[in-house]
Parts: structure tokens; C-alpha cells; sequence
């Protein structure tokens, strides 16, 4: 059995480096108490890094993406530094692409004593996975503009879906399994409309028809949207097209209070991104207040992926050990950032986290 793993740490832009730090700290103390090995490596890419190179996602650094045994991510991207054309450098939609990362998860948790916008005790736990490498993105960077028409092409495809919509369901019946979920999956799409959601959600149903002891429902992206601030608590697992599920999952870290607590990984079939969903946040960076705990919560992710897909039990607990601390920091809410409405900085946070654990 595999006990130690490559993890390849993308430190981002803006505060990035300042989350990731406590983040990879946090991860060499779980590894030594719980006998695997992590072994962390550097990997150059970003925005800061083609405003000073010119190169904003060098070769190197993808093949050790791809020689990883999972990827950690921060934050990336800088407002003010874009290639030519105005579009923003993006090196996490990149390895999106290049690793066939189609399933993005994105969990929807509001913690007990957790800020939130919604005026409601009941509680909320959901995944939105969106699909990852195509969709209304298929074209990024290659849209046709001319004098007076531009245009983008949306992309759905049997090679991705089929996976993707297997994924979807093996999710929502590991969560049933667990107590998490009623074992629930919602195929979101606009198939009243587009002829290629249409197909997407035929895709759906096919693979649902192979899940009996699950439950299958479908449903508009505009009222989802709706629901997700009447009744979040009715979703269980989520499954939608790329530009829908960028749109929505916002909208449900907005229902956590904030991206600051939004977790997110990307996973194919053989490559996983670990990141959080913020932004880079140059406005505080090197300041040692920036929020760490959606960078902690993703390498959790990681944790619980890598200890499921190498049968390492450790790895799993520790996983959840991680993600229970910080929902305990939360709850207990006397060290929180500003975004989440206290005082304490980067370094103060990460303490009680690590505290949390002990």
C-alpha cells in the first residue's frame, strides 16, 4: 500500500502564498502523527509569475502537476495583469483542461453559529459539482470577435457527461451512505431551451436509470437559483454545465456567508486540483489578515480523496478531523477574520484550527 504522496503547491497570487503556508503546516503535522508521508514540492505559475517572467504557466510546472499524486492550488490571478487579448491568467482553468478535471466539486455546508444571509436554523449541506473543462468555456481565449458580432461556442460532450454523471451519482451515494444525504442527485440545465442541454440531460437519465436506490430530479438553472435562497436545504448532490456551476457556486458560498469558508477541488479521472474558490485578494495582501480557512478546508478535500483512492484510512480520518476543526473554530467564533465579522489574522486562525486538533 502506497504510504507516501507527491503534492505539487501551487502558492497563487495576492495572499496566496500567506493561506497556503499554515495550510501546507497543518498538513506535514497531520502526516507525521498519522505515519504517511506528504512531500510537498513547488511548482512556479500564476499571474505574478508572467508579470515577471512573461510565462505565466511554465513547462515544468505542468509535468509536476501531472506527476502528482494531487495538486494543491491557491489563490490565483491578479487584476491588473492579463495577456494581451484582456483576459485574465488563469493557470487553475488551465489544468482543468490539460488533466481532464471534469468534476468540480463544490461543497455547500453552513456550520452551526456560521454567518449566514439566510434566515433559518434548518440545516444545509449540499455539493455542487460542475462540470469542468467545457461547456460555454470550451472556447476560452479562442472566441471569434469581429466589427459587429462575437462569438463563443458551448460544448457538451458523451465523453465528459458519462463520467461526470457517474461521478455525480457515486457521490450522492457515498454521502447517503454516510448519514450526509438523502442520496438525492438534481440535474441543473436549461433543456427547455438549448438543444445541447437537451442532450446533457438525456445523458443524466441514462445514468440514473442505473441507480435505482438513488433519487433523480431535474431542474432549471433559473430556479435553482431561486431555491438555493428558499430551500437550500432540500439539495443533496448538484450536477450542471461549466458557466452554470461558476454562476451557482458563488451563489451558494454567498449561503456559507462568504467564499471565505468555500472549499473547492477539481477531479478527473486520474489528476486532482485542491483550491480555494476566493479570489487573490491583492487589496490585503502581506497584510496577515487574509481568511486561510476555504485553503484548509480544500486540502482536507484532498486528504479524504487521497485516503479513499489509495486505501489509506488514516488519511480519510484526518480529512475529517480537519474539517471538523475548522467547523468548531467557526462555531465557537472567537477567532474569526474580518470577512467572517471578527478580528483575529492569518496566523491567529490557523492556531485555533491546529488547536481545534489536538
Amino acid at each position: 500500500m502506497k504510504s507516501t504522496f507527491q503534492i505539487a503547491v501551487f502558492q497563487g497570487d495576492g495572499i496566496g502564498p500567506e493561506i497556503m503556508a499554515p495550510t501546507v503546516e497543518l498538513l506535514s503535522g497531520l502526516a507525521t502523527a498519522g505515519g504517511y508521508g506528504l512531500n510537498f514540492a513547488d511548482a512556479p505559475a500564476g499571474a505574478a509569475h508572467y508579470r515577471d517572467t512573461g510565462e505565466s504557466f511554465p513547462v515544468a510546472s505542468m509535468e509536476a502537476a501531472r506527476s502528482a499524486d494531487a495538486i494543491l492550488l491557491s489563490a490565483m490571478g491578479l487584476p491588473d495583469v492579463r495577456y494581451p487579448d484582456g483576459t485574465e491568467i488563469s493557470p487553475q482553468i488551465d489544468l482543468r483542461k490539460a488533466l481532464t478535471l471534469f468534476a468540480g466539486v463544490r461543497p455547500v455546508t453552513i456550520r452551526p453559529g456560521q454567518p449566514t444571509p439566510l434566515a433559518t436554523d434548518k440545516p444545509v449541506d449540499f455539493v455542487l459539482i460542475r462540470e469542468s473543462t467545457e461547456g460555454l468555456f470550451y472556447t476560452q481565449g479562442r472566441g471569434e470577435v469581429e466589427r459587429d458580432e462575437a462569438r463563443e461556442t458551448l460544448r457538451i460532450t458523451r465523453a465528459i457527461c458519462e463520467p461526470l454523471f457517474k461521478f455525480a451519482f457515486d457521490l450522492a451515494a457515498s454521502r447517503k451512505a454516510a448519514g450526509r444525504g438523502p442520496g438525492k442527485v438534481t440535474c441543473v440545465d436549461k433543456a427547455n431551451v438549448f438543444r445541447a442541454f437537451a442532450f446533457f440531460r438525456e445523458m443524466f437519465d441514462a445514468e440514473a436509470a442505473k441507480h435505482p436506490g438513488l433519487e433523480a430530479d431535474h431542474a432549471y438553472v433559473d430556479a435553482t437559483a431561486l431555491w438555493m435562497v428558499e430551500r437550500p436545504w432540500s439539495f443533496d448532490v448538484m450536477v450542471t454545465e461549466n458557466m452554470f456551476g461558476d454562476i451557482l457556486s458563488d451563489l451558494g458560498a454567498g449561503l456559507m456567508g462568504g467564499l471565505g469558508l468555500a472549499p473547492s477541488a477539481d477531479i478527473g479521472a486520474d489528476h486532482a486540483v485542491f483550491q480555494p474558490c476566493h479570489g487573490s485578494a491583492p487589496d490585503i495582501a502581506g497584510q496577515g489578515v487574509a481568511n486561510p480557512m476555504a485553503m484548509i478546508l480544500s486540502a482536507a478535500m484532498m486528504l479524504e480523496w487521497l485516503g479513499g483512492r489509495h486505501g489509506v484510512p488514516a488519511m480519510t480520518a484526518d480529512g475529517a478531523r480537519l474539517r471538523d476543526a475548522v467547523d468548531k473554530v467557526v462555531a465557537e467564533a472567537r477567532v474569526l477574520t474580518r470577512d467572517l465579522g471578527g478580528t483575529a489574522g492569518t496566523a491567529d486562525v490557523a492556531a485555533a484550527v491546529k488547536e481545534a486538533l489536538a
